[in-house]
């Protein structure tokens, strides 16, 4: 193996770049305009904007910061947070993002898979799934949540992703909640399985500390990326 796929991701609440552990404790880090110019001048070869408080306060999601980046980053970018509709959607495209990320409004309404595929092409998809894993669970078994990590949904993320899959998502992005922030290393277990489940592109987020971590992810979690944020 020659090369990783690295993807900074850049967790943002109210237009500025935030880091926290697990989702919570966050600190203000930084403009994200000028972060992403950062990481295309470094040599990222996506870079992705989380707005990971957008769904919980029912407010829209980064289309001003969208269109800032567009101008200054010459590699694709994706954004997530905070859409609901097929509108919200086609808004942030047109704003500039490459790419559109979705898990919550997804998880509510999963025919927003069909219909974002069918319009856009799957390609402009990835879905997020954040996954916990099951406390009383005697293996490997992940719960999905949603709403920032918030909210679980009783529904098995292997599940899950092998439904996506079939609704017609180009790619997930999986993120284990257990391992956020925390810099020991991704779930290797929890992207295997979703890789093997979806048979789709699959990023791996959550737990990166070091550069042996995106090596794992990608030999052993069998990743086709690796997102990393802290």
């Amino acid at each position: 193996m020659d090369y990783i796929r690295v993807i900074p991701c850049l967790d943002t609440v109210d237009g500025r770049v935030v880091k926290g552990i697990n989702f919570v404790d966050l600190k203000d880090a930084g403009d994200p305009v000028e972060m992403a110019a950062a990481y295309d001048a470094a040599g990222a070869d996506e870079i992705v904007f989380l707005d990971i408080t957008a769904t919980n306060e029912d407010r829209p999601t980064m289309r001003e910061v969208a269109s800032a980046t567009k101008d200054q980053v010459n590699v694709p970018f994706i954004v997530g947070g905070g859409m609901h509709s097929l509108e919200d959607v086609e808004r942030m495209l047109e704003a500039g993002a490459d790419k559109v990320s979705l898990n919550s409004a997804v998880v509510k309404n999963p025919e927003l898979i069909d219909a974002i595929s069918k319009k856009y092409g799957s390609e402009r998809l990835i879905v997020a799934i954040d996954a916990r894993q099951k406390s009383d669970a005697a293996g490997d078994e992940w719960e999905v949540m949603i709403n920032g990590g918030k909210s679980g949904t009783g529904i098995d993320a292997i599940e899950w992703a092998r439904e996506v899959a079939d609704r017609g998502a180009g790619q997930i992005l999986v993120t284990s909640m257990d391992r956020d922030g925390v810099q020991d290393g991704y779930d290797l277990a929890l992207t295997r399985a979703v890789k093997r489940a979806s048979d789709l592109p699959t990023v791996a987020s959550g737990g990166a500390g070091k550069l042996e971590h995106f090596v794992e992810a990608v030999v052993e979690g069998e990743a086709d990326a690796v997102l990393a944020a802290s």
